[in-house]
């Protein structure tokens, strides 16, 4: 439809991002049942989640009003790792939101919280922000190369905040394979970057 044509570092993108989404879902550990959106905000306001989300905060902070006027224009990670860092937020938001209906529907009216309304303030200021800048990154730089970046990045990130907010739920095994499959999604981020710049040169 779009008439784009991949190169061989797309095609292997491609690839290595199906195997390692068959991989993290032949994998996926069980998660505990929720009763309510105010225990998933107890998940969230704890220390941990909580030094997360700041960290994150700031380094977007530091990117949007630092290094995208800088470098922006050039540099597709300045858009993408906005992208992606805002991502890991919005998806647990949304993850917390879906229950809180979830559960609204089957009975348990979920709307009387302030929580499930502070969660969904969350998703539509993170899914603004996300796609602003990916719109921004796909006018800038080739969709080929946009698409398997921020795929690795969002994901590896979104995993890691939820074995942070959920303490990483599961037995050991489980956690030694998430912890695998991140790591193999940051080298196949390193590739493509790599890819990217010989590319560039």
């Amino acid at each position: 439809m779009l008439r784009e044509k991949l190169h061989i570092f797309g095609i292997l993108g491609c690839v290595l991002c199906v195997v390692g989404s068959t991989t993290i879902v032949l994998h996926a550990p069980q998660e505990r049942q929720i009763e309510s959106v105010t225990e998933v905000w107890g998940l969230a306001t704890e220390p941990a989640f909580m030094c997360y989300v700041g960290v994150v905060l700031a380094i977007v902070a530091l990117l949007v009003f630092k290094f995208v006027p800088l470098y922006g224009q050039t540099h597709v990670m300045v858009y993408i790792g906005v992208c992606s860092l805002v991502g890991s937020i919005s998806v647990m938001s949304v993850k917390a939101l879906g229950i809180a209906l979830k559960l609204t529907f089957s009975g348990t009216n979920q709307l009387i919280y302030p929580q499930t309304w502070a969660f969904s303030m969350v998703v539509i200021s993170c899914i603004i922000t996300q796609m602003n800048y990916l719109n921004k990154a796909l006018d800038t730089f080739n969709t080929a190369v946009v698409s398997p970046i921020y795929y690795t990045m969002f994901t590896s990130l979104t995993i890691l905040a939820s074995v942070i907010m959920f303490k990483g739920l599961g037995p050991a095994k489980s956690d030694t394979n998430r912890d695998r499959d991140v790591w193999r999604r940051h080298h196949l981020l390193g590739n493509i970057s790599t890819s990217q710049n010989k590319g560039h040169g």
